[in-house]
């Protein structure tokens, strides 16, 4: 019988087991024959001692100098990128995405470290000018205390990383509680910053179940900050939760639509569809998952994008060559089929659609990608988050109305046009309703140094993620009077 380590929880700078002794596993969705690890199924108790420890530590974090906490962000990263082939191995196997995108999201936390190491250091207050001169005017920017990152299976590595890179070195202490279903990658990240010399208590990792840690982690007094990403669902009950006194970022779900008019490369067009609906089996919060075609080229578009969809190779995320990995949960497979069984009575499947059960699919989460034509504007797989491979196809009739069927929607994450027209590109920008506006581009993706996030039902509208603004969430400000 093969081995299977036991991962612990981070509390007050010590790796412990849960106080209640209960633990779960976690398997590879390409094959669930093999357990990756074995965790702390924590609860109320053990997230209490986490926020504890977080709170202890604050005071002498906050003092610590800019270039101090600075480094240990810099040190962090470079035994990111020391461990990323391994690291990046345990993802596929946790996750199931393609071992290179594995690695590199390792990578790109790396990155992400880094850059917040430097951008830290000239970000800060200013100063007003006043007509008396005995008196300056300035603020100065203060780190808010606790801070709680709850983060996704889907990037489990970069999307925490590019919350508590921020918050720390800003001054903040952490809990950090990672998805259940990828719990290994996140513990990676941490033991990154142990590695680093991180003080105990500062951060500090707790895995389990939601219902059982997320009411104190969420709750707590102590607790002046909650980041999270995930469902929207989640993330308003987590909203609702907070404290008056308490921040909160909610980076939740989205239907992201992709616009194709007859002004487009219809190849490109098709290239951009596949990899923003297909990559990473689709379980991406910006992933593309509505398609909508000027009725002009609908055929001509639906034919290409059928023959290059059912030419996608699927299989493990450890084979090399292969474009679609397995759903990364038992429950988000049953949750695709459902929805591809709903799409069947609504739509035309064009492609795909199948689970995949038989030789190397036996014991893994598969499923074919599946294209649907003729979508009504009502549909459900045209107006609810599936997130899997699963692309609709609209028609719409020129580019007004391609805009009025793509911001009617309560999500507002992502949108792209496809487009030679420069007009249009112009215009796009000003009317979707999105905060990620692409063109000629994927829905995916976005830089480090830029700012991420959604519209109406797909964040909260206080403060982006990444760049500069992914500092500010971290930090109150102070406007001083000082007389002399």
């Amino acid at each position: 019988m093969t081995h299977v380590p036991t991962y612990q929880n981070l509390i007050d700078g010590e790796w412990c087991a849960s106080l209640g002794g209960a633990t779960f596993d976690n398997v590879n969705p390409a094959d669930t024959r093999d357990v990756v690890g074995r965790f702390q199924a924590s609860g109320a108790a053990d997230a209490e001692a986490a926020v504890r420890a977080a709170a202890a530590a604050f005071p002498a974090w906050k003092k610590r100098t800019p270039s101090a906490r600075a480094k240990i962000l810099l040190d962090a990263a470079a035994y990111l990128e020391t461990h990323a082939e391994q690291f990046g191995e345990e993802l596929t196997r946790e996750e199931g995405k393609q071992k290179a995108l594995a690695k590199d999201e390792f990578l790109r936390a790396a990155q992400t470290l880094r850059y917040y190491a430097i951008e830290a250091q000239s970000f800060g207050g200013e100063t007003y000018p006043n007509d008396d001169p005995d008196l300056t005017v300035y603020t100065q920017l203060e780190p808010l205390g606790v801070v709680t990152v709850i983060s996704p299976w889907n990037f489990p590595v970069s999307i925490p990383a590019r919350k508590i890179a921020p918050a720390l070195v800003c001054g903040n202490t952490v809990v950090f509680k990672p998805s259940s279903d990828a719990p290994l990658s996140g513990l990676r990240l941490t033991e990154a910053f142990v590695a680093a010399g991180v003080p105990k208590g500062v951060l500090n990792f707790v895995t389990g179940k939601a219902g059982e840690v997320g009411p104190v982690i969420v709750g707590a007094k102590a607790v002046r900050a909650i980041s999270f990403t995930g469902s929207t669902s989640a993330g308003e009950q987590i909203h609702r939760a907070a404290s008056l006194s308490t921040r909160t970022q909610m980076e939740l779900g989205g239907k992201n639509p992709l616009i194709v008019l007859d002004a487009a490369d219809i190849d490109r067009a098709v290239d951009l569809t596949i990899k923003g609906g297909f990559s990473l089996s689709g379980q991406a919060c910006t992933g593309t998952s509505r398609v909508l075609v000027e009725r002009s080229i609908r055929a001509a578009f639906v034919e290409r994008l059928a023959v290059k969809t059912a030419a996608l190779r699927i299989g493990s995320g450890m084979t090399p060559g292969t474009d679609i990995g397995p759903l990364a949960t038992a429950n988000q497979l049953r949750t695709v089929l459902d929805y591809i069984d709903t799409g069947r009575r609504e739509a035309t499947l064009v492609t795909g659609g199948n689970r995949l059960t038989d030789g190397d699919y036996a014991h893994g989460y598969f499923v074919e990608p599946a294209v649907f034509a003729d979508v009504p504007r009502t549909a459900r797989i045209a107006r609810e988050e599936i997130f899997g491979p699963v692309i609709a196809v609209i028609d719409v009739d020129g580019y007004d109305d391609a805009i009025a069927v793509a911001n009617d929607t309560e999500y507002g994450l992502s949108a792209a046009l496809v487009t030679r027209d420069p007009r249009l590109m112009h215009r796009f920008a000003e009317d979707i309703e999105a905060g990620t506006v692409k063109i000629n581009r994927t829905t995916t993706g976005n830089l480090i140094n830029a700012p991420f996030g959604g519209l109406k039902q797909s964040s909260t509208a206080t403060f982006r993620e990444s760049g500069r603004d992914g500092l500010a969430f971290y930090l109150q400000s102070k406007t001083v009077y000082r007389g002399t």
